[in-house]
């Protein structure tokens, strides 16, 4: 089994994911990435209140990115290949304050990202 086979979805990490040590207690593996960007997109900081996730990341203060409506923003991070299961231990690492998006890198490569939910249909 090829490792596209085993590992369908791209991941697009510009925060806590990144860190081995949340990949470690995470996904219970090192996921392989490639360097990778967000175009149209800035990055703010929110400040998180889950105690696993503030113990797993070593601290409360989480990247979100928000768009910015000029594509020669972009957000710098890593492309991860993950598979469905880790997709959803993903999904549950990430708190509310995020929403899985599906978005296109500055490779042309279209993956999931968590981004801002409050900059979803609430404006």
């Amino acid at each position: 089994m090829s490792m596209s086979m085993a590992a369908p979805y791209l991941l697009f990490s510009y925060g806590t994911l990144q860190l081995e040590q949340v990949q470690l207690a995470r996904f219970g593996r090192l996921l392989e990435g490639t360097p990778d960007a967000l175009p149209g997109y800035t990055t703010q900081v929110v400040r998180i209140t889950d105690p696993e996730v503030i113990a797993a990341s070593g601290t409360d203060l989480h990247p979100v990115v928000v768009p910015s409506g000029d594509e020669a923003d972009a957000v710098a991070g890593t492309l991860f290949r993950i598979t469905g299961s880790e997709l959803a231990a993903a999904d549950d690492y990430e708190v509310d304050d995020y929403a899985r998006t599906e978005v296109v890198l500055r490779s042309g490569a279209t993956a999931w990202a968590y981004l801002d939910a409050r900059t979803g249909a609430h404006g």
